[in-house]
């Protein structure tokens, strides 16, 4: 007896039969033997959800943006599979679900599409703009850049350029080829341009290596010359300075030698300064002792006496010699010292005993002692008379006369 109840979207017959209902009637999908009917008809319904998940899994992937053309593909493996599928449920309803999917995957595509040209547009924006900088490092005066500068930025460039071909998106091949050919031309002219610079520089290198070499070997030959080879050296270290670069490598290597060379000169000189030194030393003890004596000079007021005196202790002062040079100053500063006083006792004394100063002075030390003589009898007037202006004005007058005369006699 046939059974037609188990389940609102199929059943199964007395003979193992299994139906699916659908609305243009049942349709059997297949038999399940050996078994009963609630188990024949849940395999059936198993294979409805295996359908139904497929459909869900679709709308999910849908939903976070997956490739419009991987849509249409599982969308038309699904219509396939729903066209007459051996499975038990709701198959209307799975096929209205994918057939809205092939809806969305038209619009889905378009979206896709202009996101796609948004994309593209962006990734030849960004390679343009790579290709303007290497351009721009390819358009400056090669004399004039840093060239370590210059290759670590194409360097960079060039590493942005890669990353961005094997990870961003892929641009239309003929703008990309007459991009690559703009940017392999920039880096190619500065390759040629580095390559030009380097090759003078190694020449100028070369030449200025050469130059140094040959200061070297005649600044070591100034060795047995001691300390008078020295102002030979300093000629040559002028012309050393005129020489150039050589390369790092080489000049410090030169630089090593030239001056060890100048080093033995002026260890020589060295020597000799040293026992100049000690000598100087006993010398500057005696004149410091014989400045000491020659303090009591500042004490004497007659001039010859203190003059022939200094005229001895200079003398003497000659005789001794040299002193340490840090020591100059301070022994002639103090010789100085005694010369000053000298000189000073000869001014004032040439002052007081100038011949026409002193004529000058007695001739106006008269004429005030006759104004002195003139204003007393006038005071003397002006006193017995009572005449206060007079008197005021003689006093005053008497007053600065007899300054003057004061200052002449000083």
């Amino acid at each position: 007896m046939a059974t037609n109840d188990q389940a609102p979207w199929g059943r199964v017959d007395d003979d193992g039969t299994v139906y699916v209902r659908e609305a243009e009637g049942e349709r059997a999908v297949g038999q399940y033997p050996d078994a009963t009917p609630e188990e024949a008809l849940a395999y059936y319904q198993r294979k409805f959800t295996e359908l139904a998940g497929q459909v869900t899994l679709l709308e999910q992937r849908v939903k976070r943006g997956a490739s419009a053309s991987d849509v249409s593909k599982a969308v038309a493996h699904l219509k396939e599979a729903l066209t007459e599928p051996s499975a038990v449920g709701d198959i209307e309803n799975l096929r209205s679900r994918v057939g809205a999917l092939d809806t969305t995957v038209v619009e889905l595509t378009q979206q896709q599409s202009a996101e796609a040209q948004e994309a593209q547009n962006e990734a030849i924006a960004y390679r343009t703009g790579l290709v303007v900088e290497a351009e721009a490092l390819a358009a400056q005066d090669p004399a004039r850049v840093q060239w370590k500068q210059v290759t670590a930025s194409i360097d960079d460039i060039f590493a942005r350029w890669q990353k961005h071909q094997q990870e961003g998106p892929r641009i239309p091949k003929g703008e990309g080829n007459d991009l690559w050919k703009r940017f392999r031309g920039a880096r190619s002219t500065i390759d040629t341009h580095r390559k030009a610079f380097y090759a003078e520089l190694d020449s100028v290198h070369r030449d200025a290596r050469q130059r140094k070499q040959a200061l070297v070997e005649q600044a070591d030959a100034l060795a047995p010359k001691g300390a008078d080879g020295i102002p030979v050296y300093r000629s040559l270290l002028d012309d050393w300075k005129r020489a150039g670069r050589a390369g790092k490598k080489y000049d410090d290597a030169l630089w090593a030698r030239f001056k060890a060379a100048g080093d033995v000169l002026y260890g020589a000189k060295n020597e000799i300064v040293a026992q100049d030194e000690a000598e100087y030393g006993v010398n500057l003890e005696a004149k410091k002792a014989l400045l000491d004596e020659g303090e009591s000079i500042l004490a004497l007021t007659d001039r010859v006496a203190a003059r022939d005196a200094l005229i001895a202790l200079q003398t003497k002062f000659d005789e001794i010699g040299r002193v340490p040079r840090d020591q100059v100053r301070p022994v002639e500063d103090r010789l100085r010292k005694l010369e000053s006083h000298v000189r000073q006792l000869d001014d004032d004394f040439w002052q007081k005993n100038n011949p026409e100063r002193k004529a000058r002075s007695e001739g106006l030390a008269g004429q005030l002692q006759s104004a002195i003589a003139k204003l007393e009898n006038e005071l003397e007037a002006a006193q017995a008379s009572g005449d206060k202006r007079a008197i005021k004005d003689a006093q005053e007058a008497l007053d600065a006369r007899r300054i003057w005369l004061d200052a002449l006699g000083s």
